[in-house]
């Protein structure tokens, strides 16, 4: 593979690394910072973050990784459907299920099983890779999800997302007991600075995120909450939780290193979805009952 190099003139002082450069090689902004993330992009010959101001004379140079051709397909797996008509359907996630394919999950995934469930009939909207997907969830969040099968569909429900107009109330059990009986954490969302697998309260480079919580019971040595999301930042309340001192219970990125083997992963379920449907009008209004690793954990930490 050849290394192409590119010098920041006039025009690219101040900008930002990865719109600069995705602008010098033509290719799209999410490319390049995929890129910078796998170390294929260096500033001056070190490696440097998507966020990176430059200089005019900076070079910036790239060895171009292979093109990856992912063809989904589809497979008859097991899929749990809430509502289902012409312009779209809601279905109920398992805990452990990755919503799309990805490098390390190329299948097994909802998108393989909405494929084959839909015959192909989804909205094209996100892309060969996330057919119908207009919101996600964890791969060990359960829970409901709202799939686009048009694309008016599609835009519709993420206008309604984009306006605050889409109901989305989680379950959680977090650590500790709350001092407050309900409140909101309203704190922007980013990259952590030292790690990028990681989300962070971000104050600098963060998205708006916007989170209420209230109790619903308190445990032993736990509370079990319910979450309102404003706004849908990756790993969100898992953030928001952790920033105010009480975690998510089990979850492996944002919580105490001590594994809770009973949960495999974070103790969270996107219960309730509500939205006006695409083509109707019609309020809708979804509810799934919490499962059975949730029950489990909240009886055995009941008081």
């Amino acid at each position: 593979m050849d290394k192409e190099q590119y010098r920041a003139g006039p025009e690219q002082e101040g900008a930002r690394l990865d719109s600069a450069l995705a602008a010098l090689c033509s290719a799209a902004r999410t490319e390049v910072q995929r890129w910078i993330e796998a170390g294929a992009v260096c500033l001056n010959g070190r490696p440097a973050r998507s966020s990176a101001r430059l200089r005019e004379g900076d070079i910036l140079s790239l060895i171009r990784p292979e093109p990856v051709e992912w063809r989904v397909q589809a497979q008859q797996l097991p899929l749990h459907i809430i509502y289902e008509d012409a312009a779209l359907l809601v279905v109920n996630k398992p805990k452990g299920m990755v919503v799309h394919p990805a490098p390390g999950n190329p299948d097994g995934t909802l998108v393989n099983a909405l494929l084959w469930h839909c015959r192909g009939e989804l909205s094209g909207i996100g892309g060969v890779l996330r057919p119908g997907i207009v919101h996600r969830i964890d791969k060990d969040t359960s829970g409901l999800l709202a799939v686009a099968k048009t694309d008016a569909a599609h835009r519709s429900l993420a206008e309604q997302i984009a306006a605050h107009r889409f109901l989305r109330e989680y379950r959680a059990v977090v650590y500790g007991a709350l001092k407050e009986q309900e409140g909101t954490v309203n704190a922007p969302i980013g990259r952590h600075p030292a790690d990028r697998k990681r989300m962070a309260v971000n104050e600098k480079n963060g998205k708006p995120a916007c989170t209420h919580y209230r109790l619903v019971e308190p445990l032993d040595g736990f509370s079990h909450i319910a979450c309102r999301l404003e706004t849908g930042r990756t790993h969100q309340i898992r953030v928001h939780m952790a920033s105010i001192g009480h975690p998510v219970a089990g979850d492996p990125v944002y919580g105490p290193k001590r594994v809770i083997t009973s949960l495999q992963g974070q103790c969270l379920h996107a219960k309730t979805l509500g939205f006006l449907h695409p083509l109707s009008g019609e309020m809708l209004r979804f509810d799934c009952p919490l499962p059975e690793y949730f029950t489990e954990f909240l009886r055995k930490n009941s008081l």
